[in-house]
């Protein structure tokens, strides 16, 4: 993206940008009820986000809330910083308490990847890892086969190559730039090079080892706070002790191989080794992070790909080692085993089948133990069945659907669910139901309207079940689910979620719910705005305009609806992760006689709030006319400009074979009027608020005075012999 000479737009300093307010109430029938509650809220500072979260055990006793969580964080590409409550950069083994301190991340000659913190999640391990890693994609096909390297989720072309006589196409060095550490991407295969032919379409993804870095590139690490407890129900923040704290330096050894070692305190003095590895032209991959003191505690993650139908994984923890295999036999159908310390040793069938109007998948597994798992998927046409069990109950679910014409999982449908608990002696329940969901939903997900309402029979007796979620209201989202039985108890139940956010930013607006995706992304709160005096700014009275933002908006080449912007009716929110950006104005989605004062802006993002986008739009004018000489006829080819009066700006046309010039997207203002370079005498252009919208008005070109004193010299010479023929 080239963001150099553009007008820049940057964020705010300090801001509160939104807050959220979740509450649960729950009661029975010989209960009394309780309410729990969760505040948030979130904003930036310092180029960072501030983030800070408060649990209410008890809604009503402000005494027994608890600070959970109070973070600051600030992204660079080169330098993190996290103040307060965040993970260890090291596997933290101790179990009491968290961790509150300061963490600083140094790297070199790398980037970690664009989404290395989820939203909503922040560990520093996660930052240190390359999301720039290459790796090579390769196959076999027929040899004259054209293949195609086309991103997952796009259809932008990464890659072609012609398949020569060993029938072996290869991709080298392929990047995740996308920044996801599991980017994937696609394969085209067009029979004889044939773009016309349908091509043959394959899965081509790799994975980058968590934690390594590329060859060259280094980082470093350095960390150092308190552990904390609640020794006592009536204290907001906690008692801090326990020192932990270490460093760490990370060397990327080559193209495969990542080496660490640092020192950490956490109740003792412990080593910390590490080790990621990758060869290129051996499918494993090794990542060992060991803790060494008075016991040695390693984390192992190895995976091994010998081909596309078999791969084994390891995994060991303090907790437990395990062991898994898969072995896909035919398309579709492929068995696996496992084995845990812990749990011993089990094994089993897997099959997925899609059809047309059907798919089905199951998942059948019985270990050492005798214990039967399964999980089973089947829907055909409007049926849908869903199952699972083990050793503990089952659930199985049979959905009608009774909308022929509705998006899948929304409309009316009918429901029969069977439950069965055998650790209750063998209790059951059978439901028999109506659902309704909507088929529009909210930007988090969630249906506008989901309703059930039924009536279940079971060995603990009967009762109706009955619920509703809607997000019908902005920024609320309300639940309420009310059961008369259950598979375990014949008393009745009651269930309340009420979830309320705020935005606050531009005004107090509705939130999406998503208060704490704040905390490692920002955003652009959008504005664009009929600006109808011309000066810049949003005067009262001047509207809005969202109604074809996502033909107007295009962010980084992709446009408003691939980035799931939030459309409301005075503004236009799109989630960003930090970092810079451009925005283009398209003339496809200006509205009628109306034009952009700046077609392309630089927007830099932090996490913890938007950046506010407004967007003036002007009147556009044109005019337009004939270019006629001094005796009348059109001139072909002349250029007529249009020049403010500071000479800052300038539009020009060329005349057609009639004359005809069209000069377009003017904006108010007065002009010199120019026809090749030469001024029209006493001509010049003024449009104002009350000038129409095309202008007609038509020119004739002056004679320079070269031309005039060419003109009267030869008058003068031709006009004696004139005289004399008369």
């Amino acid at each position: 993206m080239i963001l150099e000479g553009l007008p820049r737009l940057q964020s705010t300093g300090l801001s509160l940008a939104a807050v959220e307010q979740r509450l649960n109430f729950t009661g029975g029938e010989n209960n009394s009820t309780n309410s729990q509650g969760d505040f948030q809220a979130v904003g930036s500072a310092f180029g960072g986000s501030w983030y800070l979260r408060t649990q209410q055990p008890e809604f009503q006793n402000s005494s027994s809330w608890k600070i959970s969580e109070a973070q600051f964080l600030r992204q660079t590409p080169k330098q993190d910083y996290f103040v307060g409550s965040h993970p260890t950069f090291w596997r933290n083994q101790a179990t009491n308490g968290d961790y509150w301190g300061f963490t600083y991340i140094q790297r070199q000659k790398f980037t970690p990847p664009e989404y290395s913190l989820s939203a909503g999640s922040t560990d520093p391990r996660q930052r240190l890892q390359s999301g720039q890693i290459g790796r090579t994609i390769s196959g076999r096909t027929e040899p004259g086969t054209l293949v195609r390297l086309v991103e997952k989720f796009g259809d932008e072309v990464a890659g072609e190559v012609l398949v020569d006589s060993s029938g072996i196409y290869r991709f080298d060095n392929v990047q995740n730039e996308d920044g996801y550490l599991n980017s994937s991407y696609r394969i085209f295969l067009y029979p004889e090079g044939r773009l016309t032919a349908q091509p043959e379409i394959r899965d081509a993804s790799y994975t980058a080892t968590p934690g390594q870095i590329p060859a060259g590139a280094s980082a470093f690490v350095a960390s150092g706070g308190f552990g904390r407890e609640f020794r006592s129900n009536n204290n907001l923040i906690g008692d801090f002790s326990n020192f932990r704290g270490g460093v760490a330096q990370r060397w990327g050894i080559s193209q495969d191989l990542t080496l660490g070692v640092g020192g950490v305190y956490d109740d003792s003095f412990k080593g910390l080794t590490e080790l990621f590895y990758r060869p290129a032209n051996i499918p494993l991959q090794v990542s060992v992070s060991s803790l060494l003191g008075k016991n040695i505690d390693t984390v192992a993650d190895i995976r091994f790909d010998p081909s596309q139908n078999f791969n084994l994984s390891f995994f060991s923890d303090r907790f437990s080692s395990r062991l898994n295999a898969n072995w896909n036999i035919l398309r579709g159908v492929s068995l696996f085993a496992n084995t845990d310390s812990r749990f011993g040793t089990g094994g089993g069938l897997q099959f997925n089948i899609s059809g047309r109007n059907s798919y089905t998948f199951a998942r059948l597994g019985l270990d050492t133990e005798n214990r039967f798992r399964w999980n089973l998927l089947q829907r055909l046409g409007r049926l849908e069945l869903r199952q699972l069990g083990n050793e503990v109950g089952t659930l199985s679910e049979f959905t009608y659907g009774l909308s022929s014409k509705s998006s899948i999982g929304s409309g009316n449908s009918l429901l029969l669910n069977y439950e069965t608990r055998s650790q209750n002696l063998n209790s059951n329940l059978l439901t028999l139901g109506w659902q309704y969901r909507s088929g529009q939903r909210a930007v988090d997900g969630n249906y506008q309207w989901e309703t059930q309402l039924g009536y279940g029979i079971g060995s603990q007796g009967a009762g109706p079940i009955a619920s509703v979620t809607t997000t019908v209201l902005p920024g609320i989202l309300l639940r309420a689910r009310y059961q008369g039985v259950s598979v375990t108890s014949d008393q009745s139940t009651f269930n309340i979620d009420l979830v309320s956010s705020l935005g606050l930013q531009g005004g107090i607006s509705a939130g999406d719910r998503r208060t704490s995706y704040y905390r490692t992304q920002g955003g652009m709160l959008i504005q664009p705005f009929l600006d109808a005096n011309n000066n810049g700014k949003r005067d009262s009275g001047e509207k809005i305009y969202t109604e074809d933002a996502n033909s107007l908006v295009i962010i980084n080449n992709r446009p408003l609806k691939s980035l799931r912007a939030d459309m409301q009716s005075d503004r236009v929110l799109v989630r960003l992760n930090p970092g810079s950006y451009r925005l283009d104005l398209d003339p496809a989605g200006f509205p009628l006689d109306w034009q952009a004062a700046t077609d392309a802006y630089a927007v830099d993002i932090n996490a913890g709030s938007y950046t506010p986008v407004l967007l003036p739009l002007t009147r556009a004018y044109a005019v337009s006319g004939v270019i006629t000489n001094n005796k009348g006829e059109p001139i072909n080819g002349a250029r007529v400009e249009a020049v403010t009066s500071d000479g800052k700006k300038r539009l020009f046309s060329v005349t057609n074979g009639a004359g005809v010039y069209y000069l377009e997207r003017l904006q108010q203002g007065a002009y010199n009027l120019l026809i090749n370079g030469k001024a029209v005498n006493g001509m010049n252009l003024e449009l104002d608020s009350s000038s129409e919208g095309l202008k007609e008005l038509n020119l004739q070109q002056a004679e320079n005075e070269e031309f005039r004193a060419l003109k009267a010299s030869v008058t003068q010479s031709v006009l004696p012999k004139e005289e004399e023929k008369k």
